[in-house]
């Protein structure tokens, strides 16, 4: 196939249900017609442009794409971000930038809280917009569920910003579980050393005189209205609180768990617990630290397996770390002792262990390293992104690639697989809300719990007058 038909017959092309199988990728491609101003320069409307989406918008640009719009809640952000791109029009809400500037725009990145991503992106696909989007994809399980639906139906390129996926080592990782190099996987432990920010806590009370520079109506976007204070939820701290974030699943679970749910297939799960949980703090914020359990049934020839999630600084069981590479035990005796806590991901299998310590699981051990010495691994069948460059800057070159009809193998984190991860996380949130020890069982079809059906309310969410999806 020439180049020219690749950009002509795949612009627009969308791999929104692709999924990793046992030696292949694949990326289904319902073709949306080309705009003619793609095929003369893309242009791009950036949502949250401080922070990481200030990278996610400089990094779209890289790759030539123009960008038309700037949308963040803060003033000075937006006009610090304006002095790169001096010809974007300037928002501070994401609708009024949509409204606007939705007929000049081909692409839109979502960089804002967990809380607005699906108001913000599920509005761009239905203007048949290409939608980049930060990780979690979105705040609730609902939502995940709808964006997903909706990137296959409008037939839009999407990509969300776990950019681990681009790394060849989390490819080659999958590859290695894949092959059964460690046999048949019965038990996944991951580890963060989230949270980062205040959790267990309580409202503050009062409230702070709103910033001249700064739309809290468009910050507080879908959920309930609350008060401003200083420092408590704009601009970093909302991961905590409940309404805004996700907490330390949320945010860490799409880099940490990727690579051995892409392996494994871990959708889905019929049940979740939490093991360790303080629970909710007086309805506000998640618990400081917590460890919970997944229950993955047979799927797809692959056994029945248990996933364990643990933050805030709780470990594996000890037989666990005594198999681990013994620079990374002396790193976990010294987290015991009160130092800096860990990170780490472990595939148990029954002929071996994958473990990677790295966020992205880009780099990993296969244990124990003296049965696996000679080990080669087997010839790659994930595509490789071609382009050289960090992480972050590669997955926007395989999303902006993609939809110019450049790079045929397509996003490998499109909606339709962030979208299934983000639910098999999210899942996770519920249980916390249920209480310690107590199994909830897990619908994944009809996202419901059938045996605690008070958990339910918390799957979706009732959109504040004015941002409903």
């Amino acid at each position: 196939m020439t180049k020219r038909t690749n950009r002509r017959g795949f612009l627009g092309r969308s791999a929104a249900a692709g999924a990793v199988g046992v030696g292949y990728w694949t990326g289904t491609s319902p073709v949306l017609k080309a705009q003619e101003s793609a095929l003369q320069g893309l242009s791009a409307g950036c949502i949250g442009v401080g922070g990481k989406g200030g990278s996610d918008t400089s990094h779209i640009a890289e790759n030539g794409v123009n960008i038309a719009a700037l949308c963040d809640i803060d003033g000075d952000t937006v006009n610090k971000k304006a002095r790169e791109f001096p010809d974007a029009e300037k928002f501070s809400d994401f609708r009024e930038m949509l409204d606007k500037v939705g007929d000049k725009i081909d692409i839109v990145t979502v960089s804002t809280p967990d809380h607005t991503h699906a108001a913000a992106a599920v509005r761009a696909m239905r203007m048949k917009k290409h939608v980049y989007c930060q990780k979690p994809l979105t705040w609730s399980i609902s939502e995940a569920r709808l964006m997903r639906e909706t990137a296959e139906q409008m037939g839009v390129v999407t990509q969300m910003g776990n950019q681990g996926t681009s790394e060849d080592g989390l490819r080659t990782a999958v590859e290695v579980i894949q092959s059964g190099a460690i046999g048949d996987v019965s038990e996944v432990h991951v580890w963060s050393n989230r949270p980062v920010w205040p959790q267990g806590q309580g409202r503050p009370e009062g409230e702070d005189p709103i910033p001249e520079n700064l739309n809290w109506d468009a910050w507080i976007g879908p959920a309930p209205m609350r008060p401003f204070k200083k420092g408590v939820y704009h601009s970093f701290n909302w991961r905590g609180w409940v309404d805004f974030g996700t907490g330390a699943l949320g945010d860490m679970a799409c880099h940490t768990t990727n690579m051995p749910v892409m392996a494994l297939k871990l959708w889905d799960p019929v049940a979740v617990t939490a093991l360790k949980n303080p629970g909710i703090f007086e309805g506000e914020t998640y618990p400081a630290s917590s460890s919970l359990l997944f229950e993955f049934p047979e799927r797809e020839g692959l056994p029945a397996c248990q996933f364990y999630w643990y933050d805030g600084g709780e470990l594996p069981r000890e037989d666990l770390i005594g198999k681990l590479p013994k620079r990374f035990q002396e790193q976990i005796a010294k987290q015991r002792e009160g130092g800096r806590k860990t990170s780490g991901a472990l595939v148990v299998g029954s002929k071996g262990m994958v473990f990677s310590a790295n966020d992205y699981g880009a780099q990993f051990d296969i244990l124990p390293q003296d049965d696996f010495k000679d080990y080669q691994k087997p010839d790659p069948w994930l595509p490789r992104i071609p382009f050289k460059a960090g992480n972050d800057q590669r997955q926007k070159w395989e999303f902006v690639s993609t939809i110019k009809g450049e790079y045929e193998p397509g996003t490998m984190s499109n909606f339709g697989y962030a979208g299934r991860l983000t639910e098999t996380i999210l899942v996770g949130n519920l249980a916390l809300r249920a209480g310690e020890g107590k199994r909830i069982e897990w619908d994944a079809k009809n996202l419901k719990s059938t045996n605690v059906p008070e958990v339910n309310e918390f799957v979706a969410r009732e959109y504040r007058s004015g941002w409903e999806l």
